[in-house]
Parts: C-alpha cells; structure tokens; sequence
C-alpha cells in the first residue's frame, strides 16, 4: 500500500503539488488524470524517491520513502519500476543489455542474488516475449518505432518484477492502434505480476481500458477518485469534456 500524505512541493515560485492526499491499494491499477503540466509526473517521482516534498509524507507499506536518501532510498524502492514517457533506453546499448540492466547490475530485488548470465538472458527472452518482441535482442532503439521503444522500455521493467509498476504517460505520441496494444500490455502485466499499478496520462481511453479505479488532478490535488463508471458521473466540467471524447466504451475492446 501507498499513503500520500498532505504533500506540497513547488518549483520557484510555482506551486505544483498542494497537500495532496492519496492512498493507493495493493493489487491495484489505478490512473491519475489530468491536464499537462499539473504535476502528474512529478507525483509519480516522488513516489519512486527521485524528488522529495517541501512538506507532508509518502509511505510504502509503511515505509518512509520520502524521508529515505542514498543506500536506504535504493533499498527501499527495489520493487519499485517506473516506465518513463520516452522510455528513457540506454542509446549505447542493444535491446538485451538494456532490458537486462537492472539484473546485471542488482540481481535479484528482493534476494540480492546474483544472477549468472544464461539466467539473465532466460528472463530478457521471456520478458520481450511478453511485450512481443521476440528476435529484437541484438537490435538498438534507434532502429525501433517508437511504440516499439516503448514495448522494450516496458520489458526492461518487468524483466525484474517488481511490486509497484508506475507509468508516466504510457501512450504519448503513439497512434491508436499502437496505444490499445500499450493498453493490453499493461493489463496483461497487470495479471501476471500481481503488482500494483499507477498510471498518469490524459489519455481517457487508456484509462478506462487498464484503470480499476480513476483519480483527477487539479489544482495541486486529487480532486475526485472512484471506480470508472461512477468517476464519469461526477459533474466537473473536465470529466464531462473527457466523458464527451468517448465514442465507444473501451472495455469493450477487452480480449476475452
């Protein structure tokens, strides 16, 4: 479980996060939406410990993260993977030694087991199977698409299988087609980790397609939060503008 306590944090003179309050279940995905530029990734890197807050706390299963610096912070967030809007691979690397990264570097999170190299690559081969990208091991990023890139990033998070999933803003730039397979890939990690899952983005169909329950950012604060069908009732102007944007429910779309 995740409790975000009365957090503040500003840039200059500019408020970004205004004691925000949010608790966050185990098991679950849930999405934060909201306009760019409210502060919905800066959120999330307090969450994971890259940014701190001016005042207030966040806890994860209850420990103090936001208080946690150096070894202690790098420990406290083993089990924590975060899915950067770019993806964020190393240029200098193939598609393997990206995704297997954190392995050869940590081995294993939760152990500290060193993993030797036929175990590794056993688990970039299943991990990019999973994001269905077989065959790319030897592959750069420069040569993929970006939804692609985006597939590898989201391998090189999951290869280690972490608890805590986060994703900045998972199907940005990418076309519809692309962004459902995001979508599905989310979900479907979802299921097979049994992690717990926080998306931010503006996308509504993303949302509704992986969320369970839903949350708006406005004004420094998570303004309203409820399941999905119950969140598209509430009568705030943005959540009826999102709510006009749906031609079709995208549940609808779900692989049974």
């Amino acid at each position: 479980m995740i409790e975000i306590v009365d957090v503040w944090k500003k840039f200059d003179d500019h408020p970004v996060l205004e004691g925000l309050n949010l608790k966050i279940e185990t098991g679950e995905t849930i999405v934060i939406l909201g306009r760019s530029g409210v502060g919905k990734s800066v959120l999330l890197k307090h969450i994971i410990g890259i940014s701190k807050p001016d005042k207030g706390y966040i806890d994860v299963d209850g420990q103090r993260v936001s208080s946690l610096k150096g070894n202690k912070l790098t420990k406290a967030t083993m089990n924590m993977g975060m899915l950067f809007q770019g993806a964020a691979l190393f240029d200098s690397m193939n598609i393997e030694k990206n995704t297997g990264f954190y392995l050869k570097q940590h081995g294993d999170a939760k152990t500290g087991k060193k993993y030797t190299k036929a175990e590794i690559k056993e688990r970039v081969d299943h991990a990019l199977e999973m994001v269905d990208l077989q065959g790319v091991q030897n592959k750069m990023p420069s040569e993929l698409s970006g939804g692609m890139r985006k597939r590898a990033g989201l391998a090189r998070l999951i290869v280690y299988r972490p608890s805590y999933l986060l994703y900045d803003e998972p199907t940005t730039g990418l076309d519809p087609i692309t962004a459902m397979q995001i979508n599905e890939l989310i979900v479907a990690t979802q299921e097979e980790l049994k992690a717990t899952s926080i998306v931010v983005t503006h996308d509504i169909i993303s949302s509704l397609f992986v969320a369970d329950r839903l949350a708006l950012h406005k004004d420094g604060k998570i303004a309203y939060i409820n399941e999905p069908d119950a969140f598209l009732e509430i009568d705030d102007p943005i959540i009826a503008f999102l709510k006009k944007t749906i031609s079709e429910d995208p549940r609808s779309f779900r692989r049974r």
